[in-house]
């Protein structure tokens, strides 16, 4: 019979559930310890513990929080170097709102990886390293990138809120990174490995180095760890070198080609120089000073594919140093610190700036009608023109440092054994950003201001009678494209931008707990805490950006800092035991108050409870309450430009029209409903949904007046290991997870989509139309709107199966069903339930197999993403459900079922005489890459290829290698 109060039971269950679990982050496996029959536990020491979620110390690793484990022996299983990577193959993590394929970002986020559980965001969900608090981003994301795998000791993952226990941001749930702290010996470890799409296609490498000594009386260890990844590039998948794949390989090329065209002011005509070049190769173009070298209107071949300049992933290289140490000053008390640097190098690389005479609205810039290359002289002229000679590319080093120190202790009281810590904290977080590609717009009125052919028939800056010095301006030949662009014009005319961003975190902690008296059922403990914790950051963009004089976003700066005072206590009370029909009943209680300088204090409980009915089976469940306090960039933020891709309601080719409340509202803006088009940057119809915008618009104000969200979470589980099937745990949890008073950095479809097809006149007051009906001056900035609600079941099965003479086997199965995604703009608006959307997939499934004979071992992992409804592309093209309709779709009438898609991954491995191990494994071994979806390419998730930035771009190879002296 099996107890869920015994120590032997629980250490079983945790284990199956690791193992469980390890599916889920890419069918790796935690190691087979051997029968649960081995050592009885009269022979054991019992030694109590800590696990997320709860700041009680006790000998049960099973509680009432659903928490999963993964060790490092599971990490080294999966093939992967990135803890984001790891994470994100979790069947609870959803879309990351920034990826290593959002290479189209403009914030610090960029190149960094996040984990974003339920689909919550990655605010919502807090990062603890060594049950620490990590460093966050002005906008409160935690970078775990950062985070070398080799330093992992293991990783919990609490699958439910926490704000009584942390504080702000556990939301969603809770990841704590736990590393290294005892080692004995030397260790290096390497591992490489490469997607099959081309050379050197995203080639990973990771190294490692850890030395440590271990005594009675102190410990220490120091490690150092190399990871690389090369870029991947859209240009070299066919599925990723179109803006919609297979789709349509012509819709998404830019109307703004390599090729300069103006705007006739005496006939209102435009002109495209001639060329022989297409969309997809860039050719050579005629003299651009004869106006007869022009066609009247853009035409196919003018258009531009700009993924062929594009990044699908980006590079990055993280280079890291940790120490940590230990100090027992006496049997009872004693010293640890922790220091830890790491640095993040990343970059990306988009198309050419796509150059037009207003890019910059308040700073337009002509063709002077003195220039020496105007092919209309005496007259200004408004022109379009992409810099492809000028990819633009951003380079970031984000360097993390984090220290902590402070004691801990042990004493007895009351006849039982508390324990002790108190300690500090500090995190620094610096981000440097440098760009080049983007146009400066005071060089380049210089260089398309008068000119003139000199007496060394070398074109100069200024007139004949007044010129301008050659080494302080240069003219640029806008009209005449890349082969007539001279080197020395495009060093002239390109900014050079340079950013910085930094925040800081310090933390004052001191916690107590250990057991007051005793119960029937047993001992009614306690824990207890206080924290003071100062968050302050700037965000210092470009000067000459942030002026609007250069085509970058101008974006304002950023500064702030705040307080927070809290306190916490919990209570654990064993209430029943070894009754009929409750062999065991526990109910624990936690609540935290919170103060805050700037918007005042909260008070967050959490009720938990444990029932044993019998031997075999365990039901637990949370009700709890929770919050996520405004970060520094959503209270002070500067703000910034951006140009939106956006899909026009009121468009009739690819808007909503279908739906009668979009189309009263559109002809009530004066909309045509037969022959309204959205227009791109050649003044065209679009060929697609979700066209970037011609004008920028306004995202990201901070707004000092912002309140916290609150959350409630309730969950229900059962955890259950019959004793008839030695070997076998399952768990079943429900989870309700409900988000108000939600903080929201709004997009531009969101906005348009609430006044259009909800009618809520406060987003149709964002913006405003141009005498043509386009979109203009859209402002997106933050505010408390509406709620989210997500509900939704997660189970796991792990059976351990006896001992062959082939080997011993474990199976494992991890599955989330997503019930709901819910989500209302205002309290009054309509929901819009998202479940079973792209993004929103009903169901994900981790499989696996593991097997271990001697010194041999293998794994097989299946990764399942269940089937969804896609946007369609137009009403014959991806559109296997062109009647279908609902009231939560949004998109109007029409959608594509995408089937599922399924990932196998392997790994094999060898343990070798000299404590050496070798492994070899293949992720995606089909090489059923992801598939092209509309809705990836809407939601901005990366810059082409309309793939999902999570899944695989194909079969990966690698090869790994560890040594321990």
């Amino acid at each position: 019979m099996k107890h869920f109060g015994n120590s032997k039971l629980a250490s079983a269950i945790r284990l199956g559930l690791a193992v469980g679990a390890l599916a889920a982050a890419g069918s790796a496996f935690a190691q087979d310890t051997g029968s649960s029959n081995a050592t009885p536990d009269s022979a054991k020491k019992l030694e109590t513990i800590t696990v997320t979620g709860s700041r009680i110390r006790s000998v049960d690793v099973e509680t009432a929080q659903p928490v999963i484990t993964l060790s490092q022996a599971d990490i080294q299983k999966t093939g992967l170097t990135n803890v984001g990577d790891i994470l994100q193959n979790l069947t609870i993590t959803g879309q990351p709102t920034f990826s290593k394929a959002a290479v189209l970002t403009s914030n610090t986020e960029e190149g960094g990886q996040y984990v974003n559980l339920y689909n919550l965001g990655e605010n919502r969900t807090l990062v603890l390293v060594n049950g620490k608090r990590w460093m966050t981003s002005l906008n409160g994301y935690t970078d775990v990138s950062t985070i070398p795998v080799a330093l992992i000791d293991r990783i919990e993952i609490l699958k439910d809120g926490a704000s009584s226990i942390y504080g702000s941001d556990a939301i969603a749930g809770v990841v704590n990174i736990i590393l290294k702290d005892r080692f004995n010996g030397v260790a290096v470890s390497g591992s490489v490995g490469q997607n099959e799409g081309g050379n050197n296609d995203g080639t990973q490498q990771a190294y490692s180095f850890t030395v440590g000594s271990t005594t009675d009386k102190s410990s220490i260890v120091f490690a150092a760890t190399y990871n690389k990844t090369s870029a991947i590039w859209a240009k070299d998948r066919d599925f990723t070198k179109y803006t919609y794949g297979d789709f349509d390989r012509t819709a998404g090329y830019s109307g703004t080609g390599p090729w300069g065209r103006f705007t006739n002011p005496n006939d209102g005509d435009t002109y495209v120089l001639n060329h022989t070049g297409d969309p997809n190769h860039i050719g050579v173009g005629a003299d651009s000073r004869n106006i007869n070298n022009y066609h009247d209107g853009v035409q196919d071949n003018d258009y531009f594919n700009a993924t062929n300049q594009m990044m699908e992933q980006l590079p990055t290289e993280l280079k890291s140093i940790f120490t940590e140490g230990s100090y027992n000053l006496s049997d009872n008390v004693t010293f640890k610190a922790t220091g830890m640097y790491a640095e993040r190098n990343s970059s990306t690389q988009v198309a050419g700036y796509p150059l037009t005479s207003t890019s910059q609205p308040n700073f337009p810039v002509y063709l002077s009608g003195e220039s020496y290359y105007n092919p209309l002289p005496g007259n200004d002229l408004s022109f379009a023109r992409r810099i492809t000679e000028l990819p633009r590319v951003s380079s970031e080093s984000a360097k993390s440092l984090h220290f902590d120190a402070g004691f801990e202790g042990s004493f007895d009281f009351l006849s039982h054994a508390w324990n002790w810590d108190a300690g500090f904290g500090y995190n620094k977080y610096d981000v440097d950003t440098t760009n080049t590609g983007n146009i400066n717009l005071l060089n380049l009125q210089q260089a398309l201001g008068p000119s003139f052919l000199n007496a060394s028939g070398i074109v100069q800056c200024g007139t004949a009678a007044n010129p301008i010095a050659l080494n302080q301006c240069t003219p640029f030949n806008i009209l005449g494209g890349p082969s007539a662009s001279t080197k020395e014009a495009l060093n002239y005319i390109m900014a050079r931008e340079h950013a910085t961003d930094q925040s800081i975190n310090k933390d004052f902690t001191a916690n107590i707990t250990g057991g007051l008296f005793e119960l029937p059922a047993g001992t009614f403990s306690i824990a207890a805490g206080i924290e003071h914790r100062g968050v302050s950051g700037y965000d210092q963009p470009d000067e000459m950006a942030s002026a609007g004089y250069t085509t970058d976003l101008a974006a304002g700066p950023t500064t702030g800092s705040y307080t927070t005072n809290e306190a916490y206590l919990e209570l654990n009370a064993p209430l029943l035991k070894d009754l009929p029909g409750a062999k065991s009943l526990a109910l624990d209680v936690a609540s935290r108050y919170s103060h805050y300088s700037n918007f005042g204090s909260t008070t967050n409980n959490k009720y938990s409870f444990t029932w044993s009915p019998f031997d075999d089976l365990m039901v637990r469940g949370t009700f709890a309450k929770g919050f996520r306090a405004p970060t520094l960039g959503d209270l002070f933020g500067g703000g910034s430009q951006t140009f939106d891709q956006y899909t026009d309601p009121c468009d009739v080719q690819f808007g909503s029209l279908s739906n009668p409340t979009v189309a009263k509202n559109c002809a009530a803006a004066g909309l045509s409903p037969t022959n309204f088009h959205q227009l791109d940057t050649a003044g065209a119809a679009v060929k697609g949904p979700n066209q970037q915008g011609t004008t920028p618009f306004v995202t990201g104000a901070g707004n000092e007046f912002l309140q916290p969200e609150h959350s409630t979470t309730r969950t229900l589980g059962l955890v259950y290991s019959p004793h008839y099937v030695d070997g076998l745990d399952m768990t079943l949890d429900y989870y309700d997870i409900k988000i108000t008073n939600v903080i929201t950095a709004i997009d531009a479809n969101y906005v348009l989509d609430q006044c259009y097809q909800y009618s809520v006149q406060e987003f149709c007051q964002a913006f405003q139309r141009d005498a043509n009906g386009q979109v203009i001056n859209l402002h997106r900035g933050n505010a408390n709107l509406g709620w989210i609600e997500t509900t939704g079941y997660n189970m796991g099965v792990n059976y351990r199966l006896p001992a062959f003479s082939f080997g011993k086997f474990v199976f494992n199965m991890n599955v989330n069903y997503l019930d709901d995604w819910n989500q209302a703009s205002t309290n009054d608006a309509p929901v819009i339930n998202y479940a079973g959307q792209y993004g929103y997939n009903h169901w994900r499934a981790n499989l696996g197999l593991d097997w271990n004979l001697g010194n041999w071992g293998a794994t097989w992992g299946i990764r399942y993403y269940g089937a969804f409804l896609d946007q369609c592309f137009s009403d014959t093209i991806h559109c296997n459900k062109p009647n279908y309709t609902s009231v939560n779709w949004g998109y109007g009438t029409g959608a594509d079922r995408m089937g599922a898609t399924v990932f196998n991954d392997a790994q094999v491995r060898y343990t070798l005489p000299w404590k050496g191990t070798i492994a070899f494994g293949m992720r995606d071994i089909f090489d059923k890459h992801a598939p092209n979806t509309v809705n990836a390419y809407v939601l901005g998730y990366n810059s082409s290829g309309s793939v999902d930035p999570t899944l695989d771009l194909g079969r990966y190879i690698y090869l790994q290698y560890n040594q321990t002296f």
